[in-house]
């Protein structure tokens, strides 16, 4: 067993992988052979990934707030606390928060053979964005 002390500070999301204000809390990242890793990322309003792909999949789990997510070519879904989002190993999508709402949520992600976790694409642009249904709060 292994106790590790909260010590590593919350990280604003970078500008080349997230629009809007996102903070990522890294939760973990198991030494070799695991290439588990997992993190608590926070979205304020209207923030949102950009669209990118996992080799090896994503779990996404809904902590708080109200969110929205699309696979590319499927429409906005709307994403509460206890919802469970799995993206497809290789399926184009993103994750973010609803344009009035906060949301925050635990991605769980595993590397592949060369240890990459995610492959960063283009921004979600406005216009994608706004397709989103309606939310009442």
């Amino acid at each position: 067993m292994q106790i590790t002390r909260s010590s590593i500070a919350t990280v604003k999301g970078p500008v080349d992988w997230f629009t809007g204000d996102v903070y990522i809390d890294s939760v973990a990242a198991a030494p070799a052979p695991s290439r588990v890793t997992a993190n608590l990322v926070h979205f304020m309003p209207g923030a949102r990934t950009h669209w990118h792909r996992h080799p090896l999949g994503q779990t996404v789990f809904v902590t708080e707030g109200v969110g929205l997510c699309q696979r590319r070519g499927g429409p906005v879904e709307v994403i509460r606390p206890g919802d469970r989002v799995l993206f497809e190993a290789g399926e184009e999508h993103w994750h973010g928060a609803a344009p009035n709402r906060l949301m925050v949520h635990l991605a769980i992600n595993e590397g592949d053979a060369d240890h990459d976790v995610v492959h960063w694409l283009t921004p979600v642009t406005d216009e994608e964005y706004a397709a989103a249904p309606l939310t009442d709060g």
